[in-house]
């Protein structure tokens, strides 16, 4: 076995095995592979490759039996398969008989500019759009990831941040016309004129980026949208934090609220929860309390799922008000700290 260099990534495993493989790759080749990938990708892949810069043979050698191994399970009928699919046509059937047909059933695609975004840093966004209508910021919050989104949230004026969250929650299908001419805005770049009208947003999506918004800025926002809606942040707040969030939840917390819940409303919420939850609230408990409810969750026969449901509903009302009075704090508030 290989020996780990302090500071390396584990020896021939995810990003560092990836690394040393594209580094035997020349550079088009290398390239062609980067920028299939996702932004974060790229950058995890790049400090590997610094990390990797003296492996052994052994460890190449390694590298590539894994790549190996793990190509042996996979297919590559996907890859390609336009390119592949359009040549079988065109000599089948005729170059001009086979336009026709691939005309009809080729998958609409559409190569958005609003993808660039991705590359871009919180800051770099909110410059493009703080002087847009708040439409334009909530669509484009809407394409980005909910970190992200939330950091341009928080950096655009306040303001506008409670009609943002609204205009995201009641976003509906945005079309390509809208999506050119935000796309012309923003990156001055072609629009394409392909594929159907995007549908981004929802109370899912804004809860998503109330979720990583810090808590006082979530508390202001969230004030502001109920003034606004009552029904639409009711929703917003049911969707940021659901019964399989107290996973996130550390163990202090965790067992605090537990200690509040009657146990046969646990037995029934728990009825419907994953092993891997059931474990984390078992282990804020005594041994004893927590074999109890197991054997109690393994007597009782089937629960209908509506009534699993709302013995969740209540334990996640009961912890949302428990926050509310500072008796606990909830996961995911990663910038929160008393």
């Amino acid at each position: 076995m290989p020996e780990i260099v302090p500071g390396r990534p584990e020896a021939l495993k995810g990003s560092a095995a990836a690394a040393v493989l594209l580094m035997l790759f020349n550079e088009d080749e290398a390239a062609q592979i980067l920028s299939r990938l996702e932004p974060d990708e790229v950058r995890q892949l790049g400090y590997a490759m610094y990390d990797v810069q003296d492996v052994d043979p052994e460890e190449v050698n390694e590298a590539l039996d894994h790549f190996v191994t793990k190509a042996k399970k996979r297919t590559t009928i996907g890859y390609g398969a336009t390119r592949h699919i359009r040549g079988a046509m065109t000599k089948a059937l005729g170059e001009e008989r086979a336009e026709t047909i691939l005309a009809r059933i080729t998958p609409p695609t559409r190569s958005t500019q609003l993808e660039m975004l991705k590359w871009m840093d919180a800051k770099e966004i909110a410059v493009l759009i703080e002087m847009e209508h708040p439409q334009i910021m909530a669509i484009v919050l809407a394409h980005l990831e909910a970190p992200v989104a939330a950091d341009v949230l928080q950096l655009l004026p306040s303001e506008y941040q409670e009609e943002i969250v609204y205009r995201i929650a009641t976003l509906g299908p945005v079309s390509n016309e809208a999506l050119e001419d935000l796309e012309q805005l923003l990156l001055r770049g072609p629009a394409s004129k392909q594929g159907a009208a995007s549908q981004r947003g929802g109370t899912v999506e804004a809860a998503a980026i109330m979720n990583n918004v810090r808590k006082d800025n979530e508390q202001r926002i969230m004030k502001a949208v109920a003034k606004r809606d009552k029904m639409i942040a009711q929703t917003i707040e049911e969707e940021m934090f659901v019964f399989d969030n107290l996973i996130d939840m550390d163990d202090k917390n965790l067992g605090t609220l537990m200690r509040t819940i009657d146990n046969t409303v646990l037995v029934v919420a728990l009825k419907g929860a994953n092993d891997l939850l059931k474990g984390k609230i078992f282990s804020c408990m005594s041994a004893r309390a927590a074999q109890a409810i197991a054997d109690e969750i393994e007597e009782r026969g089937p629960i209908r799922l509506a009534e699993v449901i709302d013995a969740q509903k209540l334990i996640i009302a009961t912890a949302r008000r428990m926050a509310d009075a500072g008796t606990i704090m909830l996961g995911g508030k990663g910038n929160d700290f008393v």
